[in-house]
């Protein structure tokens, strides 16, 4: 063994955790807001097929005074949804009844994607999404013969 690389080891032991440390600072950063923009995604494809699910509901459910119970199907797919519209409409844009509607479109307000990745998290902590929104023709309501199911 060699006296000189014996003292040369331990002066440069430190400086590769430090080197390391550093490292995997900015590998997490990069693999967290890689992780957090797959789920923002997720997120917005989830909110698009939630608004399908809920048009789907009350075009064969809803007898157009239980948006609640719209919102409560819609909920279990996606929680972070708070608040929904559900307009029921006629091609002519006259006031509509159960038997004289002839569709629904079923929107969701205000929903926002929150980071949860520490640094991305700090500069912008909510992120609003776009309005996203179903129109679906009416179908016989609770009487559709391929979807025992769907209704309670």
């Amino acid at each position: 063994m060699k006296p000189a690389t014996m003292p040369r080891r331990r002066c440069c032991a430190g400086a590769t955790t430090i080197e390391f440390a550093l490292g995997l600072l900015i590998f997490l950063t990069f693999a967290l807001g890689i992780m957090d923009f797959a789920r923002m995604l997720f997120t917005w494809n989830a909110a698009g097929e939630v608004t399908r699910y809920g048009a789907r509901y009350a075009a064969v459910c809803d007898d157009m005074t239980k948006q609640a119970e719209v919102l409560a199907q819609m909920q279990q797919l996606l929680p972070q949804i708070e608040e929904i519209e559900v307009q029921w409409s006629r091609a002519d844009g006259v006031a509509c009844t159960p038997s004289t509607c002839e569709g629904v479109t079923v929107g969701i307000k205000d929903l926002d994607y929150q980071w949860i990745s520490p640094i991305a998290g700090a500069v912008a902590p909510l992120i609003p999404m776009p309005k996203f929104s179903t129109y679906l023709p009416r179908e016989v309501m609770r009487k559709d013969p391929h979807s025992g199911a769907i209704c309670p």
